[in-house]
């Protein structure tokens, strides 16, 4: 008995532990988030502006590309619709090729249309092979155009902003306002129902014995 009490314990505790590392992690993503978009905005007028007209974007803080030969990118961020988080998000990208040196960035999806970002959630925006970030200038930042109502761009932890290649990028969304179906009720009987009737709760008398 007590060894069950022991196995339980411990399952309990590494559950906790779990549940409370994935909590740090949501808010260290969050903090992130919040650092990388004001540092976007910060880079011009023309970003601050991109990012109040796009009807939602996806932030990455930190997309982490391999060394050389075979190199591959990852990321994690958030997603928003008109301001407003609706989600989190995972950036995974396989490519083929020389790629000296190790890289990290930021990048920003901005979406253009209700379409665009339904299509971003339901897995069916992939970046196409040799695409390349949008470059921002200086004074610039929302020059660059939609194409199919999704625009990329790209920062380096400086604040410098360069055209980094984004082919193959893909991208799974979690709807973070999805929760589980609620239990179906149990009906109630029809109004004016006739209850079924009950068992005699003591048993029928017998004839007296002869």
């Amino acid at each position: 008995m007590k060894t069950i009490r022991m196995t339980g314990l411990i399952a309990t505790l590494t559950l906790a532990g779990a549940v409370a590392v994935a909590a740090a992690e949501a808010d260290r993503l969050s903090t992130d988030v919040g650092d990388t978009v004001q540092m976007y905005r910060a880079h011009s007028q023309g970003m601050q502006q991109l990012f109040d007209s796009a009807y939602g974007y996806a932030v990455f803080p930190s997309v982490g590309k391999g060394a050389i030969g075979i190199g591959g990118a990852e990321g994690r961020g958030q997603v928003f619709e008109k301001g407003a988080l609706i989600g989190a998000v995972k950036l995974t990208q396989a490519s083929v090729g020389a790629q000296l040196g190790a890289q990290s960035y930021s990048e920003v999806i901005f979406f253009e249309t209700p379409k665009a970002l339904d299509d971003f959630k339901d897995g069916k925006t992939a970046m196409s092979a040799g695409l390349s970030a949008a470059v921002a200038s200086e004074a610039g930042g929302g020059e660059a155009k939609y194409q199919g109502g999704v625009l990329v761009h790209t920062m380096s932890r400086s604040g410098l902003m360069f055209e980094a290649s984004i082919g193959g990028q893909h991208f799974k969304f979690t709807d973070l306002s999805a929760g589980s179906p609620a239990p179906a009720a149990t009906p109630a009987p029809p109004v004016g129902a006739v209850a079924p009737p009950t068992a005699p709760s003591t048993p029928p008398s017998q004839p007296p014995a002869q």
